[in-house]
């Protein structure tokens, strides 16, 4: 995998940082619905007593991330992300746990897309964890141009965590592992060698190869680690107050083919924007087409409703996009009428020697390209003395 996080880039080079994870989500306020029921976050409790399951170091590296995550704008761009950790939050640590995993590699999903769904980054790497195109496919998800799964919060968690297991077994650290994902395992593995005489080692040997790694795999590490250290204690670093956004409770039904999320929001009763939250991962907002269902995200207990409703609503849409549709041939049926009888109101010209399609263009106020189009000539189709040639009026 190439270098290609949304968020250390923006921090390196003295940009806001995150802003190119700071996308659409940025204004996805908890479900008013979530929060009315009193929903109680697991992620977002309080945490009373700090505990650690990777190695913490608290160099200058980290300090410098330390004082860039807690100075001005830089400590609101991650109130924002601390906000947005407790919609995901409790999945990440699930999962890492059912692995057992480190739980605090939670915070490379944080340094990577600020915890959004839909960061794209410079490299066109997306989502939580920033996978890009190539990288994401080879670890089973899916990728065109209706379903991009690296947007989708569980299905890339998994992926994520079965590449950082990979990465572990293949150089024995999590520190080295976290540089692998960002820069890519080849990189890392020839650094190692050429440094220590075997890819696989310890993370300390991080440190210790940091100086031969790019720029912003170098900085990667100490990043994830001065972020861990704010998040996991953020009184004390001034965030204290920041409240973090629940997550979004839902249920999956399957909804045909070719469907659109806003006739699914209107058999549910809400907006497409809180499906499309749900659903980041379908990027045209409607199911892929073909024969089978696919399964849609809805708001926890809507499912009878949309049960009852979806049929009614679906043949609303259909017939409505029947009429648009028929519409749509009528303008394209008109236009080439147009253009056909445009293209018909021809006079007649006869060739003379030394005349050219230019010379002749310029004469009727028209182009060569038109001449050409009339008269089936292609690009390299000469004109000779004598020919008929239809003028284009």
């Amino acid at each position: 995998m190439e270098i290609r996080s949304a968020l250390p880039v923006a921090v390196l080079i003295g940009c806001v940082l995150g802003a190119a994870a700071a996308g659409a989500d940025d204004t996805n306020a908890p479900a008013s619905s979530v929060a009315a029921r009193g929903i109680v976050s697991e992620a977002a409790a309080a945490v009373s007593e700090v505990s650690w399951d990777i190695p913490v170091v608290r160099n200058e590296p980290v300090q410098k991330f330390v004082r860039i995550f807690t100075t001005g704008s830089q400590q609101d761009a991650y109130a924002l992300y601390l906000k947005r950790s407790g919609r995901y939050e409790g999945m990440i640590r699930g999962k890492l746990r059912e692995r057992g995993m480190p739980e605090d590699l939670l915070y490379l999903s944080m340094i990577e897309s600020g915890f959004n769904p839909t960061a794209r980054s410079h490299a066109q790497a997306v989502g939580l964890w920033q996978f890009i195109e190539d990288t994401g496919e080879r670890y089973g998800l899916r990728v065109d141009s209706y379903v991009d799964e690296r947007k989708h919060p569980e299905k890339s968690t998994d992926a994520a965590l079965r590449y950082l297991t990979d990465l572990h077994e293949q150089f024995g650290s999590w520190y080295l592992a976290a540089a692998a994902y960002n820069t890519g395992e080849g990189r890392v593995a020839r650094v190692m060698k050429a440094t220590t005489g075997s890819q696989r080692g310890k993370d300390a040997d991080f440190w210790r190869i940091r100086a031969r790694l790019p720029r912003e795999t170098r900085e990667y590490v100490p990043l994830m680690v001065a972020a861990a250290l704010i998040g996991k204690e953020p009184g004390k670093y001034g965030l204290d107050g920041v409240k973090r956004w629940l997550p979004l409770e839902w249920d999956e039904v399957q909804v045909p083919a070719a469907t659109k999320l806003a006739t699914v929001a209107a058999a549910v009763g809400v907006g497409e924007a809180e499906l499309k939250r749900m659903n980041p991962h379908l990027v045209r907002a409607m199911t892929p087409p073909g024969s089978k269902p696919y399964g849609v995200r809805i708001p926890r207990g809507r499912g009878d409703q949309y049960a009852a409703n979806f049929a009614t609503v679906q043949r609303v849409a259909l017939a409505r996009a029947e009429v648009e549709r028929k519409e749509e041939q009528r303008k394209v049926a008109e236009r080439r009428q147009q253009e056909q009888r445009r293209l018909a109101a021809v006079r007649r010209h006869t060739v003379r020697n030394g005349e050219s399609l230019w010379t002749i263009a310029r004469r009727y106020d028209t182009t060569v390209k038109r001449l050409q189009a009339v008269n089936g000539l292609g690009r390299r189709n000469g004109i000779r003395p004598g020919q008929k040639l239809r003028i284009p009026t």
